[in-house]
Order: structure tokens, then C-alpha cells, then sequence
């Protein structure tokens, strides 16, 4: 599984990287390959609050349904509008052009706080 070293991630497999202030968000190879086909994303509204552990995108695949979570507190700036179109970009280009939004966190430390890679791995790998 690719786990790129320069992101963070949470144990519900979302992927974060810090963009200036912001934080962009997308779920991890290790996700979209275990969801299969990528069929139908559901984004969320620009403006909108969420807390950590909020449930804020639905996933739906050749396999299932799955939902999404906020990984930290604050505000959707962006979102990947391409994915309407083109939600396989989930398993094409997971952590390139298949990112979900752009959160806005309340704490500026949030990021810091999320398992890095090595950590990520660990949780994959048992």
C-alpha cells in the first residue's frame, strides 16, 4: 500500500496534508482499494462546520457505502467538484486529484495531532 511519508492520517483512513492554512483531505489507497470501485461521491457543502469524527462525504462503491469523517474540527473552504463527474479519481489518483476538500481547521495545531505515516502503517499492517 502506498503511504506517502509527507501526509498525516487518521485511523478511519483519511488521508491530511497542510496547505498553508488549510487542510486538504482525501481517503488512503488502503481505503479505496478495499471499497472497490468507486461509483458515486458524495461532497460536502462549502461553509459547513464539522467536528472530528463528523461523518461529512459518503463513498459509494461497486461494494458499499461508506462514510467519510471530518479529521478535525473547523469548516469546508473547497471541494473536488471533479469528482462528480469522475469519482473513480478515489482509486486513480487517491492522494493526487482524487482528494475530497479543503477544511479549515479551528486549531492550528490539528495536524500535528494525526497518526503520521509510519503510525498509519502500523495500523494497516495489523
Amino acid at each position: 500500500m502506498n503511504v506517502p511519508d509527507d501526509l498525516r492520517y487518521t485511523s478511519d483512513h483519511e488521508w491530511v496534508r497542510q496547505e498553508g492554512g488549510g487542510l486538504r483531505i482525501g481517503i488512503t489507497d488502503y481505503a479505496q482499494d478495499a471499497l472497490g470501485d468507486v461509483v458515486f461521491v458524495q461532497l460536502p457543502e462549502p461553509g459547513t462546520r464539522f467536528d472530528v469524527g463528523q461523518s461529512f462525504s459518503e463513498v459509494e462503491s461497486t461494494k458499499s457505502v461508506s462514510d467519510i469523517y471530518a479529521p478535525v474540527v473547523g469548516r469546508i473552504v473547497e471541494v473536488n467538484g471533479e469528482l462528480v463527474d469522475a469519482p473513480q479519481l478515489l482509486n486513480q489518483d487517491p492522494y493526487g486529484e482524487g482528494w475530497l476538500c479543503v477544511i479549515e481547521p479551528d486549531d492550528g495545531d490539528a495536524f500535528g495531532s494525526l497518526l503520521d505515516a509510519a503510525g498509519y502503517r502500523a495500523l494497516i499492517e495489523d
